[in-house]
């Protein structure tokens, strides 16, 4: 069977299984996470001897510890998905949701129901953990998912993938609800963003080199962010110790991620205040600064900012730092540079917030927080799926509802259209 046969063959059966997964009880799906949590403590002998054949051939591949660290099934990781399986059995169930009820001038009712989108597609690298999170999320929101994971978790991700499956079968649900792309030749990836007949959904999860590869190649929408960049602007006026503590959660609290701190916005008749004390706890926490002259002129242990670094995700300790003339300036300094992932304001300056607040397009605005706040689990959207920097027809982190739609519903009692 040729690769394009056996992806093909693989998005029908989702597609079928969707259409039994969109009417399950929420009883039913809640039974089958719960049962799928206590198969992986049940089985994790099995599901860790396969992650370490992953481990090894990364191992002699030459992967980074980082890297390997990623990719390994320890105990930890294992309960903090059994943890997430029952989390998400806890959340409330969106679909069959009706809101928005109204009756209109000729008497029928017109609302809105939450519904399944259908079948998901979910391409990620490493971290074998986003499959459990992914399916378990997708089961719940009445979908179908096909699982792409990285080609040096292929066989971690076949294992968990299979005792998913059998939980699915052993409830009586079919188990074609999960399914993982069971290839590791990237061929396989394109073959599926072609099946726009099968699959409604792609999300990316990974580098910005995977999701623009995703972009560009998917006949079917994209949920996606190509990166982080987020800045944070310390207005006229503001407490300089929470801006410093602000400042350094984000960029030091874990430098790798998308929601981390990547440039640092500081009102000039803030900077004489904040900028030297926080250059030194900057330094003393190993981080680089990259500044404007007068950044320079306040921090001399700095390096001279370069072009390329306003509106770079640098993923590590480095912080970008420019001093601007008010919040006019930082906002077109956000609108240039930022990814509309996430953007802060610290300020005691209520008009100030509130502008900013309304004014600034990202996906996540905040007010004297840290940016690492961005993150579904932060939110109380329970576990996360990914997040989403485009506007249709999610933004921001997603969660359970991000993965459901909405369609109108009439009742009338004969009403006909005069």
């Amino acid at each position: 069977m040729t690769l394009e046969a056996t992806i093909a063959g693989l998005t029908k059966e989702s597609k079928k299984a969707a259409r039994v997964v969109a009417n399950l009880a929420t009883t039913a799906k809640n039974q089958a996470l719960l049962a799928m949590a206590e198969a992986l403590v049940r089985r994790k002998t099995y599901i860790q001897a396969e992650n370490e054949k992953d481990l090894a051939a990364g191992r002699d591949q030459g992967l980074s510890a980082a890297m390997l660290d990623r990719l390994a099934l320890s105990d930890k990781v294992i309960s903090a998905m059994v943890d997430g399986l029952r989390e998400v059995a806890a959340l409330p169930d969106p679909v069959g949701e009706i809101a928005e009820m109204q009756r209109r001038p000729s008497g029928i009712m017109v609302g809105r129901m939450r519904i399944p989108l259908g079948v998901i597609g979910m391409i990620y690298e490493s971290r074998p953990n986003v499959t459990v999170d992914a399916a378990a999320l997708c089961l719940k929101a009445g979908n179908a998912v096909i699982l792409r994971g990285g080609s040096e978790a292929l066989r971690s991700n076949l294992a968990l993938v299979q005792v998913l499956r059998d939980c699915l079968a052993a409830e009586k649900i079919d188990s074609a609800a999960i399914q993982v792309i069971p290839v590791s030749d990237r061929a396989a990836v394109t073959c599926m963003l072609q099946r726009e007949e099968e699959i409604d959904l792609i999300i990316p999860r990974g580098g910005e080199g995977l999701i623009r590869f995703v972009a560009e190649n998917s006949r079917i929408p994209v949920l996606k962010h190509y990166k982080g960049v987020c800045h944070v602007f310390v207005d006229a006026g503001a407490d300089p110790e929470m801006a410093m503590r602000i400042a350094l959660n984000g960029k030091t609290q874990r430098p790798g991620v998308c929601n981390a701190l990547e440039a640092l916005l500081v009102h000039r008749d803030s900077a004489a205040k904040l900028l030297p004390a926080l250059g030194d706890r900057l330094a003393a926490a190993g981080v680089e600064v990259r500044g404007c002259p007068q950044t320079l002129a306040l921090i001399p242990s700095g390096k001279p900012a370069v072009a390329e670094d306003w509106g770079m995700e640098f993923l590590d300790l480095i912080l970008a730092v420019k001093v601007v003339a008010d919040i006019t300036e930082a906002m077109a300094h956000i609108a240039q540079y930022g990814s509309q992932h996430t953007e802060v304001i610290i300020t005691n300056n209520h008009s100030h917030a509130q502008r900013f607040l309304r004014e600034v397009d990202a996906s996540s605005v905040m007010v004297n927080a840290s940016t690492r706040f961005s993150d579904g689990g932060q939110y109380g959207l329970g576990a996360e799926i990914g997040i989403s920097t485009t506007k249709l027809h999610a933004y921001g982190p997603m969660g359970l509802r991000a993965l459901t739609t909405r369609k109108f519903v009439v009742y009338g009692e004969g009403q006909i259209r005069e």
